[in-house]
């Protein structure tokens, strides 16, 4: 009987682990290539349009950066996801959304591409990860 006990209390342990790991956040990182010529331009589309929208479709951005050597600048932010279907429909959406879609076309016509390079990361924290 105590055998089937703990086996049963292994089992229900294991299966909790299984739920929190499958419902545990995950992480965005995503960098642009911006141009000097026009940084500042960005970062007021991004600032006051961008992020304005994406809190529509329940983006949580979590911090943002810049970061420059001598061959390039970037934009660099994080963005936290329940899990990556919601993040993925999420973006869908924003890329639908005709406001950006116009805002995007105002701002490249007056001030030309404003990206260059995007790179995109799914970050999955680790169980053993700091707080």
């Amino acid at each position: 009987m105590k055998k089937y006990f703990l086996l049963l209390v292994l089992l229900a342990a294991f299966n909790v682990k299984a739920q929190k790991t499958r419902t545990s956040p995950i992480y965005q990182f995503r960098i642009y290539e911006i141009f000097e010529s026009n940084k500042k331009e960005f970062h007021e589309r991004f600032r006051d349009h961008a992020m304005r929208i994406m809190k529509k479709y329940n983006f949580k951005i979590i911090s943002i950066y810049e970061s420059k050597s001598d061959k390039k600048t970037e934009f660099v932010y994080f963005l936290e996801w329940p899990n990556e279907v919601t993040m993925k429909k999420a973006w869908e959406d924003f890329r639908k959304d005709q406001e950006w879609i116009d805002i995007k076309k105002l701002y490249t016509e007056k001030y030309g591409d404003a990206l260059g390079n995007i790179e995109d990361r799914v970050l999955t924290k680790l169980d053993y990860s700091p707080n």
